[in-house]
């Protein structure tokens, strides 16, 4: 199946550039582009795509804004930001306003492709750069009330779970450790239900609460 895709950035030279890099990818079709975050919204609604490729810093309504809405009005479309800027309250915005993943417009297009066909997974993807804003934070919070202890992962799980915490795709952990693509699939699901979390991001930060790494 491929990835339908709705390009959304303020730069009209940007999108077309984007759009014509990523209509060459057989796992990519991109089904339209918007200008601003309200257009996003209309077109979402409209066509549908699996992804949004969203922006943040936009007129009319910005990404932020916009990813919020998409979750509440459509919450079948996954959002992945893809900025110029990782400063943490963009990141920390983004991420809390529901989106799934975030890029900055330097990444490679090999590592955008897969991006986006985890993000239709519903897999979190995050920078290298990002991902570690995000275990600074952790690191930095006052202590919580204790969460009921988990089941301990094993050490090819233990493995995993660093490397997602630098932000590593399936694709990415299975090269590292030389496994099967399924099988780290596997083991990231094995991860998740162990640490009791939902997703790839609250993984990483849960197991940096666990001082697993």
């Amino acid at each position: 199946m491929t990835v339908r895709v709705l390009i959304v950035d303020d730069q009209a030279l940007f999108r077309e550039a984007l759009a014509t890099l990523l209509e060459v990818q057989p796992e990519i079709d991109v089904v339209g582009e918007a200008a601003n975050g309200e257009e996003a919204v209309r077109l979402c609604a409209e066509l549908s795509p699996d992804v949004a490729l969203m922006d943040l810093r936009m007129p009319v309504l910005d990404g932020i804004a916009a990813t919020a809405r998409l979750r509440a009005e459509q919450p079948g479309v996954r959002v992945l930001a893809l900025t110029t800027f990782d400063d943490d309250e963009d990141v920390f915005a983004a991420l809390r306003a529901g989106a799934v993943g975030y890029l900055l417009k330097d990444v490679s297009s090999t590592r955008l492709v897969e991006a986006l066909v985890a993000a239709q997974r519903g897999e979190s993807v995050l920078q290298p750069s990002v991902a570690a804003k995000l275990v600074a934070r952790v690191a930095r919070l006052p202590a919580e009330t204790p969460r009921p202890s988990v089941t301990p992962l094993s050490d090819r799980e233990l493995e995993v779970v660093r490397l997602l915490a630098d932000g590593r795709s399936n694709r990415e952990i299975a090269k590292t450790l030389f496994l099967a693509e399924g099988t780290v699939k596997n083991l990231v699901t094995s991860v998740l239900s162990k640490l009791q979390v939902r997703d790839r991001t609250q993984a990483a930060l849960r197991a940096k609460e666990l001082g697993l790494f």
